[in-house]
């Protein structure tokens, strides 16, 4: 009998409520957690998702024993308040279903909402108070018989050990990333254990380093008749091939859209009939503006329209002039700020040019002190994932700035370096933790002012480097005015993002009767990898982790930006951070096809098997940390079925059950009137323990459990339904209790043999295949009342609109979804006209869409004149087509003449349309127009046919307090 303490996890997590916090929790970039404008860092699971689960890790499912172990605990007396108090102690304060419900019902009907819907924070944003948290470390102790410690060994941007250190637990965070280790101690370890203690002197040397600055600095951009540089806005340029003149690169010529204050540039080439070298510009605002002129650009997909003769300019010679030196930066407009507070843009002077001329010869007198003494990085660009940069000349790191952007940051380099021994001196103990959070001021400063960073015209903003995942070559740039404006910004952002973080620490556990009594926090950041811990065997309670997500981001290649620089200061401080040349990308876990570039075709296959073998080390390495009693929590986000075939071998080969999984939608949520597309991505808890070995040596094969498979997909599959998981998700939640029945007999052999003729182990995609049919099976059944197939071609639209709700939705889920149906691919949806696809999605196609003529008139689709139908949804597509042109009376006629009305197959297929396609009006027109005539048809020609009731959503107002709605 097994004496491990059941966790709560094991039996009950809060996936709606979670699923809805944490889109709150990510829904508008102003209003992000704190820690994620410390630093940039590409992937952060929601804080209130990682509370929930790092805390239901370890606390005990509740019974009567834990009630009558704390007597006086209204938390603990029965399982219902229990619960309530978990969703406490994450900060959910509330009824976030109900208020989810209220603000769409506000949104669709144009109603403005008192306050924010919900009638409380942000999860996030609510102080734990000290009861809850002594109540919680004593329930811990009398579970565990201490408080037991956290580890996330791929930690990253550091959710998982904030929101556990924030209650009060002994927290382990590892990561292989310099960068991201930085991250941790900055965002979690320095906060935790200094507090807002720190911040007057942050406050005070960050102002000293600042002020340094901008007196060196100054000189280089000179502010003009009081005004203030919101940004120097640039565009790349290169010489036309045929005539020798500079060709600035431009998309168009838009400075500002906004109706009334439009403002754009004019690109002049020859002045009172002489010919320019090169392009000058003039600002055009409001009416004078030319919008036809303002749209134009000179280049589109990689090529140029030179402006002196209106002829092609080759991609591939851009390309080719970037690479030969040959592309140069033209300041085209300067937006500003005037005196009055007015925003404007002007054309750059003749004192513009002529600072950028000074900073330029400035930096060719420093530059190579400055790469000699480690003020500026020496490292070329390496090779990888995204050599877009390459193709543009940009071969070192250094090459990503203009000489007035490189000085800038080379000044902040070199007065840090200055600085450091003086705070050392002042400050004593303190003095590294302050230093390491004014370095990354840095990091802040790189990714807003780069040749990558670029001016947003919607926004009437910057938009930085990495506003996406990757290295998206600019052919316009805007670069931040640097002496007086960016590092006062990046030290105002700094003391902004480390005081919330501290704040929100300080005050969670504060002794109410004295705010000084700071809830005592045990935090340790490891840098190294996940497989190889720094730590006893067995030290650990609770390993949580959000593992690298397969090939969904490339850490170490991004990092890398940061990387060369930041070795430079924040190595100064922590060396061992910041020991290569560049970023870990051999060691780190995922799935990197360019690590295997030489192996030709092999280097998709080899980079899985990679990032399995790097997986499963990882586990078997928090597998040697873990107590025995204690909990293995992998969170995963992957719709690709690849993904999670890999990190399933990986558990399995640790030696890891997986004991259940909870599906959480932490995707920001659509708006209810973008109903044609589904792109949902939920994250799988899984929940896993210590396998022990099994006793016999007897061989189990896929057949022998294949029942066990359908059985437990079956069930999750109920459970997750009743909860209100539907669609993509819950096609996920199933591959938990698949994964689940596998591991406990594993090692588990394939019912094929290899090519080899032996036994194969199992690949867990083979049982997830099993799960995906069961899953088709039941909601067929729920659909259309029987267990009874139609054909593959309507069975898939059926549990397409079913699964997806929308029109649209990612390639891959489609592919398994058609799998599972009948063993369909895509190609052959494409060709039966039943989906499109394009650029990693899938589209059901209307019925107007489908029709064949001509020679196609015996091929699958809407055929008005054929004599009969193999598939049931093209008789039934060919009719909506013609009560769409034709009218109803027209599609009667149909209906009687091929005898359909009396067709129990066809009756069947439109009760399963009705039921799965959204029926969802928006002011009384469907959102999605069959719905609609399905509607209108079954009510004039099919009595037998069950109409769900269809929502308007304009109309769901109408059964809410009306005290918490604001009329427009």
């Amino acid at each position: 009998m097994s004496t491990k303490p059941r966790v709560l996890i094991e039996d009950w997590l809060p996936v709606a409520e979670l699923g809805i916090e944490s889109r709150r929790e990510r829904g508008a970039a102003s209003a992000l957690p704190p820690l994620s404008f410390l630093h940039i860092w590409w992937a952060r699971r929601p804080l209130v998702a990682s509370a929930a689960v790092a805390l239901a890790g370890v606390l005990p499912a509740w019974s009567e024993e834990l009630a009558k172990a704390f007597p006086d605990a209204a938390e603990l007396q029965d399982e219902a308040a229990y619960r309530r108090w978990l969703l406490h102690l994450v900060g959910i304060w509330g009824d976030p279903v109900y208020g989810r419900k209220v603000i769409d019902a506000a949104k669709a009907a144009g109603v403005k909402l008192k306050g924010n819907g919900y009638g409380y924070k942000q999860a996030f944003r609510n102080a734990i108070p000290r009861k809850d948290i002594d109540l919680l470390h004593a329930v811990l102790i009398h579970t565990w018989g201490k408080l037991p410690t956290l580890a996330d060994p791929t930690a990253g941007g550091g959710s998982i050990p904030w929101a556990a250190s924030r209650l009060g637990l002994p927290v382990v965070a590892n990561d292989l990333n310099g960068v991201a280790a930085s991250v941790l101690k900055a965002g979690v370890e320095i906060p935790a254990t200094k507090g807002l203690d720190l911040v007057p002197e942050l406050k005070k040397w960050g102002q000293v380093l600042v002020t340094r600055i901008e007196e060196r600095l100054k000189e280089y951009f000179p502010l003009q008749g009081g005004e203030s540089v919101i940004a120097y806005i640039w565009a790349n340029a290169v010489p036309c091939p045929r005539t020798g003149r500079l060709v600035p690169l431009l998309r168009d010529k838009w400075l500002r859209k906004t109706a009334g204050k439009e403002a754009a540039v004019r690109m002049i080439t020859e002045r009172d009939g002489v010919e320019l070298p090169e392009p000058i510009f003039e600002v055009t605002h409001g009416k004078n503006v030319d919008t036809t002129d303002a749209s134009t650009g000179t280049t589109a997909r990689g090529k140029a329209i030179s402006p002196y003769d209106n002829l092609v300019i080759d991609g591939d010679y851009i390309k080719q002039a970037a690479q030969a030196g040959q592309m140069k930066q033209v300041l085209y407009a300067v937006a500003i700020r005037k005196p009055s507070g007015e925003r404007t843009f002007r054309i750059p002077n003749r004192i513009d040019l002529d600072a950028i001329a000074a900073a330029e010869a400035k930096y060719t007198e420093v530059k190579d002190l400055w790469l000699a003494t480690g003020i500026l990085p020496t490292e070329e660009f390496p090779d990888g994932n995204d050599q877009r940069p390459k193709h543009y000349g940009l071969d070192h790191w250094i090459d990503f700035y203009t000489p007035r952007q490189a000085l800038v940051h080379g000044t902040f380099g070199d007065e840090f370096a200055k600085l450091v021994p003086e705070v050392r001196k002042a400050l004593g103990d303190n003095a590294d933790a302050v230093l390491f959070e004014l370095a990354l001021m840095q990091g802040t400063a790189l990714n807003w002012n780069s040749r990558l960073s670029s001016w947003n015209v919607l926004r009437q903003g910057m938009r930085s480097v990495f506003d996406r995942h990757d290295f998206a070559f600019k052919w316009t740039s805007a670069e931040f005015e640097g002496a007086s404006a960016l590092y006062s910004w990046c030290l105002y952002q700094l003391l902004d993002a480390y005081g919330s973080i501290a704040r929100l620490l300080d005050e969670s556990g504060a002794s109410p009767s004295d705010l000084e009594d700071r809830l005592p926090r045990d935090v340790t950041i490891l840098q190294g990898s996940g497989a190889s811990l720094a730590l006893p065997d067995g030290a650990v309670t609770h390993v949580c982790m959000d593992p690298p997500y397969y090939d969904n981001v490339m850490y170490a290649e991004l990092a890398d930006y940061f990387y060369v620089w930041e070795k430079r200061t924040l190595g100064r401080l922590i060396p061992d951070y910041f020991r290569d040349d560049l970023t870990d990308k051999d060691n780190e876990a995922v799935a990197n096809p360019v690590r295997f570039a030489a192996m030709g075709k092999r280097k998709k296959e080899l980079a899985d098997l990679d990032y399995e073998t790097k997986m499963a080390s990882i586990f078997a390495e928090c597998r040697r940390v873990l107590d025995h009693q204690g909990v293995l929590s992998v969170m995963f986000t992957h719709k690709k079925a690849e993904a999670w075939d890999t990190l399933g071998m990986g558990l399995l080969q640790a030696g890891f059950t997986i004991e259940t999984s909870w599906p959480v939608n932490t995707e920001p949520e659509k708006s209810l009137h973008q109903a044609n597309m589904n792109s949902a991505a939920s994250t799988i808890m899984l929940v896993c323990r210590k396998r022990n070995e099994r006793g016999d040596n007897t061989k189990v094969y896929l057949d022998d459990i294949e029942q066990d498979i359908r059985r437990a997909a079956r069930e999750a599959a109920t459970q997750f339904q009743h909860d209100g998981i539907e669609g993509v998700d819950l096609l996920l939640s199933t591959y938990g209790p698949t994964l689940s029945v596998i591991s406990q007999t594993w090692p588990v052999y394939s019912s094929a043999p290899g090519e080899d003729g032996r036994d194969k182990l199992l690949r867990p995609e083979e049982a997830l295949a099993l799960a995906r049919e069961e899953i088709v099976n039941l909601r067929r059944s729920r659909l259309v009342g029987t267990a009874a197939k139609a054909d593959t071609l309507t069975d898939f639209v059926l549990l397409a609109w079913d699964t997806f709700a929308a029109r649209e939705f990612p390639f891959d889920t489609a592919r398994l979804l058609a799998l599972a149906v009948g063993g369909l691919d895509i190609d052959q949806l494409e060709r039966a006209k039943v989906v499109a696809k394009s650029l990693g999605k899938v589209t059901l196609l209307t019925p107007s869409e489908r029709v064949r003529r001509g020679g196609e008139s015996a091929a699958p689709g809407v055929r008005p004149e054929a004599a009969s139908f193999d598939y049931i949804i093209d008789a039934v597509d060919t009719i909506l087509y013609i009560a769409e042109h034709d009218g109803m009376p027209a599609a009667k006629r149909f209906l009687d003449k091929h005898g359909y009305t009396n067709d129990a197959g066809f009756i069947t297929t439109l009760q399963g349309l009705v039921n799965a396609m959204p029926r969802t009006k928006v002011k009384g027109d469907w959102v999605v127009a069959e719905a609609g005539r399905l509607d209108t048809l079954c009510t004039l020609y099919f009595p037998d046919v069950t109409l769900p009731e269809a929502t308007d959503v304009a109309t769901l107002v109408e059964d809410k307090p009306n005290a918490l709605f604001e009329v427009e």
